[in-house]
């Protein structure tokens, strides 16, 4: 039993390792951005849908990034990955992508939607400049009715996260790391 545990532990780590590698920040075809760009917008939608208070930091923000559907995988270590659109004044300015790895009890596995709202422009500037990580489990805020409306910034930024689809059991510790890449860099 224990040889299979390895076994699968090193069957889902390299899984997810060849998936993130495999990536680009960016879609490459005008199709593939804008079948991203469309579900940014139905993610907004779904949010301010399931937490109507969410439009206070979509006007107030000085800009925002909206990952559609982000897939989260594992057996005791476990991972996520998505792309999004990086918007600033309501316009998009490029793309951006989400790593995140995990240790502890990890089991399942899910997508969801998220969006980081950033509350002044040099918030903004640190996330596009790479220098943006955190601790996923300690920051988000369950977008549920009601749930933005008593919510804040935090560091400079609010992150909120919508379940999509799937069944995961998670009690692990891990954080988020996140690539940018401006809209005329992805030309």
């Amino acid at each position: 039993m224990r040889t299979f545990t390895k076994h699968l532990v090193l069957l889902v780590v390299s899984s997810m390792a060849i998936c993130i590698t495999g990536c680009a920040t960016a879609p490459k075809s005008a199709e593939s951005k804008d079948v991203l760009q469309a579900q940014a917008q139905e993610a907004i939608a779904a949010f301010k849908q399931k937490s109507p208070g969410i439009q206070r930091f979509l006007d107030e923000s000085a800009g925002y990034a909206v990952l559609p559907k982000v897939v989260k995988g594992g057996f005791w270590l476990g991972g996520a990955y998505g792309k999004g659109i990086v918007y600033e004044g309501g316009s998009r300015i490029g793309y951006c992508d989400m790593t995140q790895a995990t240790l502890g009890f990890t089991f399942g596995g899910e997508y969801f939607r998220e969006i980081i709202f950033f509350r002044d422009s040099s918030d903004l500037q640190k996330f596009k400049t790479g220098e943006f990580t955190f601790s996923a489990q300690a920051t988000a805020i369950a977008a549920t009715s009601g749930a933005a409306s008593k919510a804040d910034y935090k560091d400079g930024y609010a992150v909120f996260v919508l379940a999509d689809k799937g069944l995961m059991v998670d009690a692990s510790i891990g954080g988020q790391k996140f690539d940018y890449l401006s809209e005329w860099q992805a030309q």
